[in-house]
């Protein structure tokens, strides 16, 4: 076309945010159907479990996967994801929402782009998408309530990241302990990495008062855990410990770990069953998804004044 012309279309797609229709120009270019996977993490186990299970739902399917690794929490590194993810030919997109990052990037995302996003209760769920999570917040108020049946007067918390203080793992653990009336310590925040939740472990492990903890994965339990012992607390003797996620290799920790068993393969499945239907047309499945639950294993005894 002539190039005053060129400029007066460029001129309107600038003005009207135009982006193409994703499924007509995939139907024109007969592109084979597909889903990209958006994360921040493909290491920690909870992003990697469900990148499994979408990955197996999604050979059974037929389609082919990607993987989109958001670079960072910045805004820049973000916005450059949803680039790519907007264009046609990545298929569907699944955002592991699990963090600040995959959540600003759900908020982005064109509304012409099919998306599912496994996010955690709590967090926001963006208008005309379908969302799919486990209720995390029973599962650590049964924690929290296991480690209070015991005789332990209170149960201290270390969180992992999150989007708000409305996360589930947290607000299970502080509606358990309000609901029995035992007293609510401030939370000890911990990041993704290990050593932050070995300061924080150093710092519960320096008070004697402190009996029972919580720990938001069960990575920072293992860090919280080489605190203790270094500090020369003994767990279940001095300390009851507590994980989430039940990552391979818990049952056989010493102590083995008392955890919250998290089913993220099913997960990631649920998320690409209902990711295909919207792909085809067709009603979003039913959703059945096992519920997150305690496994009790060596790491919690009562506390040595009542034994």
């Amino acid at each position: 076309m002539r190039a005053e012309t060129r400029h007066q279309v460029m001129d309107a797609i600038e003005r009207l945010g135009f982006r193409p229709n994703r499924a007509a120009r995939a139907l024109g270019l007969g592109r084979a159907r597909a889903v990209t996977v958006v994360t921040s993490n493909t290491t920690l186990y909870g992003y990697a479990a469900t990148l499994q299970g979408i990955e197996e739902a999604a050979r059974e399917e037929g389609l082919a996967v990607g993987v989109q690794v958001i670079e960072s929490a910045r805004s820049g590194d973000i916005q450059q994801a949803v680039d790519h993810v907007s264009d046609p030919s990545v298929g569907g997109v699944v955002v592991i929402a699990f963090d600040a990052a995959g959540m600003e990037l759900l908020r982005r995302l064109p509304g012409d782009v099919p998306a599912v996003a496994a996010i955690e209760p709590g967090a926001l769920a963006e208008a005309g998408r379908t969302t799919i999570c486990l209720d995390e917040q029973q599962a650590s108020a049964d924690a929290t309530r296991h480690l209070l049946s015991l005789g332990h007067r209170t149960v201290h918390h270390v969180a992992i990241p999150s989007e708000a203080g409305t996360r589930g793992r947290e607000a299970g653990w502080r509606r358990a302990l309000t609901e029995a009336g035992a007293p609510v310590p401030e939370i000890v925040a911990a990041g993704w990495d290990a050593r932050s939740a070995y300061e924080a472990g150093c710092a519960l492990a320096a008070d004697d008062a402190v009996t029972a903890i919580l720990c938001g994965n069960d990575d920072t339990a293992m860090a919280v855990r080489r605190a203790l012992y270094d500090a020369g607390r003994d767990v279940p003797g001095d300390v009851s410990l507590v994980g989430f996620d039940d990552v391979p290799g818990s049952a056989y920790w010493i102590p083995a770990l008392t955890t919250i068993r998290m089913d993220f393969a099913g997960w990631g499945r649920a998320c690409l069953a209902a990711l295909a239907a919207e792909l085809d047309g067709r009603p979003r499945p039913e959703i059945s998804l096992t519920a997150p639950s305690l496994v009790v294993r060596e790491s919690t005894a009562p506390p040595r004044a009542t034994r």
